[in-house]
């Protein structure tokens, strides 16, 4: 009898960077923004209590002071999705005070004309605002042009089953994915996009072919199919997840190519490409129709997209 393979069933660790664009620490642990943050909230609360030591106690400004005191320490060193509780009260503010009626009109939204009752007009409610694109447009290999924020490559990524496999193929697995972070030499994103998927096309396909299959029992299962496909998506919102990859690259300094960009963002997805097939990742960079169709679709998320191929199980390492 064979012994049990021990090592197949070894845990490894690995490696993987961690987050690069973390502040550095100024002062023990707080970086320089906390440091800032109390420093300044430690000499505005000291400068008060001695204007205030002539008619109060230390005992009673103490207590006075106290939620002031935590209010600040809790701004400065609270976190709240990766990133600084001020800074995420401010976007928050900003995105309240923000319109949320915005259209793509550069030329400025016009006046609705002079024939439309007022009433009419006081019903529609205020204007929309007009909205500018963060891109000035996609060349013709499908890379964004990010005018002062450089370039950018859009790639989608395929699925890996990672909990099915065993200790050892997620050890390859995770060495891999972490080889190519590691490999990183410029910004680089994955982000999980989640959409509404339109299962009429594929059940109407389904129904269109099923009478040229060679076999009535495969007719009868291909239109059962089809069926079970409309009923659910009349069942309620169906969800599908895209991972895509995006690599950009800062624009090039005064004197330099200005196509030089391009072509180092394309450059990098294929690298991603030929380093995550380690990891039976398959990367598939976009050209310019799809790069337009998914710029549209996340400015107008809610438009339901026909399913991708491919196993609908799996999960991103």
């Amino acid at each position: 009898m064979h012994q049990p393979d021990e090592a197949a069933d070894t845990l490894y660790t690995t490696r993987i960077p961690a987050d690069i664009s973390r502040p550095d620490r100024l002062l023990g642990p707080f970086t320089a923004r906390q440091t800032a943050v109390l420093t300044v909230a430690a000499l505005a609360l000291y400068g008060g209590w001695w204007a205030a030591r002539p008619f109060m106690t230390p005992l009673a400004y103490v207590v006075l002071v106290i939620p002031v005191a935590g209010a600040v320490a809790a701004l400065a060193l609270g976190r709240r999705e990766g990133i600084g509780l001020d800074h995420f009260l401010l976007c928050a503010l900003a995105h309240a005070r923000a319109s949320k009626r915005r259209v793509h009109a550069p030329e400025g939204v016009p006046p609705l004309p002079a024939v439309v009752p007022g009433r009419w007009a006081t019903a529609a409610g205020p204007p929309p605002d007009a909205m500018r694109m963060p891109y000035d447009g996609i060349t013709s290999e499908g890379v964004l042009d990010l005018d002062r924020e450089g370039k950018a490559a859009l790639a989608t990524c395929s699925t890996v089953n990672f909990e099915l496999r065993s200790a050892a193929e997620q050890q390859g697995l995770t060495a891999a994915f972490a080889r190519w972070l590691n490999s990183l030499t410029g910004p680089t994103q994955l982000l999980v996009r989640c959409h509404r998927i339109d299962l009429a096309p594929l059940a109407d396909l389904l129904q269109h072919d099923a009478a040229a299959l060679p076999h009535s029992a495969l007719e009868r299962a291909a239109r059962a199919h089809a069926d079970f496909l409309t009923d659910l998506a009349a069942g309620g919102n169906l969800l599908g997840r895209q991972i895509v990859l995006v690599a950009r690259e800062d624009v090039a300094a005064p004197g330099g190519r200005r196509h030089a960009g391009e072509g180092r963002v394309r450059q990098r997805v294929a690298e991603a490409a030929r380093a995550l097939a380690a990891a039976e990742i398959t990367v598939t960079a976009l050209d310019a129709e799809q790069s337009a169709e998914l710029v549209g679709a996340a400015c107008n998320p809610d438009t339901p997209t026909p399913p991708e191929d491919g196993p609908e199980s799996e999960a991103l390492v």
